[in-house]
């Protein structure tokens, strides 16, 4: 495929810390665009991520890389005096500005749109927060486990009756945002192009779960009548519903109504459909529970490949659970480029995952490495006009640190 850069020439300053600021301008980066990525001297923290626990513990900082592709690297303490200089020299060059630090922590920076528009009126300036700009909690630090997980709701269903909320995967929430925040950046962008100003767009990890929870949020704000939570052994809908093959495998079953009949014969119990207990829905509700035991016995009676064909042969929706160890070797991935090579990371990061956005036509950017902590200092400072003596006095005043050997 061609590679036509749709996002070339556009600059990129990454602000922000850990997942969703930082991966919304991955998705940039994949298209061309040019991403410096502005750390402080101790270094963003997800650089450790690989090794702080419930994380799959690695050698390879593989979340680094993962969040931090094709991206140049500078290392800057905004607390120096010195540092604004830079800020300055950032603004003026960027088109997009990304920033999650906490509003409190961000107006004694002198980061909040104010501060920095003055310097550039085309500016894009992407604000990313847990819970929102206003309210009682705007203030308060986020992840997505707590304000997208938590507080919209979505952790209080993804679990079984009498089950406590379990510890959702960290990152999901992240990575739902960055794809919500990357499009209020396009959205701005094709604003500037109308009118030429730029914008100050925002999102919260607390609004994208809420969105991601909206078909319920929605039927609570017309105070619809919510089943109890889910009971696999008596579901609401037995069709709707887990169950376990033979090998082991359980796998998720969604029959609509239109199916019902086709999949009765498929499975070799046509019965079910005239049985006096499922044939009335009245009925039916009352006797889930018996339903969902016929179908327990039927499909512990036959390995997941069975019921694959039978499921194909009816064109029924399903879907095998699946872990991680599992997922990477499934064949769609790398047939739809979802999973693709990294380049440069060493140890045994080869690849990696594309972000979700494809353009038929256009190739994405070969993913490269993550940038070590402040690598790039001298060569950013000097195109954005800094002479060597300038560079040498910002070393000297703290405002930016000598760059470290290469490593996450």
């Amino acid at each position: 495929m061609p590679n036509d850069n749709i996002f070339s020439g556009l600059k990129v300053v990454d602000f922000a810390s850990f997942i969703a600021g930082p991966s919304a301008a991955v998705i940039l980066s994949d298209f061309g665009a040019d991403v410096i990525k502005v750390e402080s001297p101790a270094g963003d923290l997800w650089r450790i991520g690989h090794k702080i626990p419930p994380q799959p513990q690695a050698k390879d900082a593989y979340p680094w890389h993962l969040a931090n592709r094709n991206k140049r690297g500078i290392a800057l303490d905004l607390k120096s005096p010195s540092a604004q200089r830079v800020l300055e020299k950032l603004v003026k060059w960027a088109d997009v500005f990304i920033v999650n630090t906490p509003h409190p922590a961000r107006k004694k920076l002198k980061l909040e749109y104010d501060d920095v528009a003055q310097w550039n009126p085309r500016l894009i300036y992407a604000d990313v927060t847990g819970f929102g700009e206003n309210g009682p909690d705007s203030a308060l630090p986020g992840f997505d486990i707590t304000s997208y997980w938590a507080r919209s709701g979505l952790l209080s269903m993804t679990r079984d009756a009498d089950a406590p909320p379990t510890w959702p995967v960290a990152g999901s929430g992240d990575n739902a945002t960055a794809v919500g925040l990357f499009s209020a950046i396009v959205t701005a962008l094709y604003r500037r192009e109308r009118t030429g100003n730029g914008s100050y767009v925002t999102t919260s990890l607390l609004a994208e779960g809420v969105w991601s929870a909206s078909v319920s949020i929605q039927a609570a704000l017309c105070e619809a009548k919510f089943f109890a939570p889910h009971d696999r052994k008596n579901p609401a809908n037995a069709a709707l519903n887990v169950y376990r093959a033979s090998d082991g495998t359980w796998f998720v079953l969604l029959v609509t109504p239109d199916k019902l009949a086709s999949v009765a014969k498929a499975l070799g119990r046509p019965d079910l459909l005239t049985d006096p207990r499922f044939s009335d829905p009245e009925k039916l509700a009352e006797n889930m529970s018996a339903l969902t035991k016929i179908l327990d016995d039927l499909f512990c009676s036959k390995p997941m490949s069975h019921w694959r064909e039978v499921f194909d042969g009816v064109h029924v929706t399903f879907g095998a659970v699946r872990g991680p160890e599992e997922v990477i070797n499934d064949p769609q991935l790398r047939a739809n480029n979802i999973v693709v090579p990294l380049e440069g990371a060493g140890g045994r990061l080869t690849s990696t995952i594309s972000s979700p956005i494809n353009v038929h036509g256009v190739a994405k950017v070969p993913a490269k490495r993550a940038p070590a902590l402040g690598e790039h200092n001298e060569a950013v400072l000097k195109e954005l006009g800094f002479s060597t003596s300038e560079i040498d006095g910002l070393r000297e005043s703290g405002a930016v640190p000598k760059a470290k050997e290469r490593a996450a």
